[in-house]
């Protein structure tokens, strides 16, 4: 289903059956572990648009970060909670120098993984506006807003995420000031956890 065709059963107070649904038939998909904590289930992606299920589990091991949780998308973002608590914590980057804490990184991904290259510019941040996101709500996030999407300690929560690509947006990263390019490969969950990541999250909505 199209991300305009999945936005609208968003719109309409069908996200939960549209997920149930969803869930019933993944086909030959296999989820990614993602280096943001989360396990994704790629159900759509079709030019610069995309449909996922996001799910944050103490049911599975996170993948190993190379820079930080903050980033920002080079897509504008519309997510659905479907069930648990989403912070969505923004963050304020100012250029910085001497007193850098941060440099950006872009994130190059591809189906191999993501190469992660370090790019002139070096940062300090801040926390800027939190908000809290609980089951059945919907937020925005326009590209090119540096964020990070937080749960609780041990906490359980599920997502409909739709990506739109925006034209010359970049998806970047803070890390480390030293880190030098690299290349990390994203972890593809076998046919066993895809069906059990995709049976947890429909025994949250049944």
């Amino acid at each position: 289903m199209s991300h305009q065709a999945v936005h609208e059963e968003i719109l309409r107070g069908e996200g939960r059956r549209w997920a149930l649904q969803a869930l019933s038939d993944l086909g030959g998909l296999r989820a990614v572990r993602h280096p943001l904590g989360f396990v994704c289930l790629p159900l759509e992606r079709d030019g610069g648009e995309g449909v996922c299920l996001h799910l944050w589990s103490k049911a599975f091991p996170h993948a190993d970060a190379t820079t930080s949780q903050i980033h920002c998308h080079s897509w504008d973002l519309v997510s659905h909670v479907l069930y648990g608590q989403v912070r969505n914590v923004h963050v304020v980057v100012e250029d910085a120098a001497a007193d850098a804490t941060h440099r950006v990184f872009e994130v190059v991904s591809d189906a191999g993984g993501d190469r992660i290259e370090p790019t002139r510019r070096t940062v300090r941040h801040r926390t800027g506006l939190e908000e809290v996101f609980g089951e059945g709500d919907t937020y925005t996030l326009p590209a090119d807003r540096f964020h990070s999407s937080v749960v609780p300690e041990d906490g359980e929560a599920a997502t409909i995420a739709l990506g739109r690509g925006r034209p010359g947006s970049h998806d970047l990263s803070l890390g480390p000031l030293g880190t030098p390019a690299h290349h990390i490969i994203r972890e593809r969950l076998d046919a066993a956890e895809t069906a059990r990541a995709a049976r947890l999250i429909a025994e949250h909505l049944i």
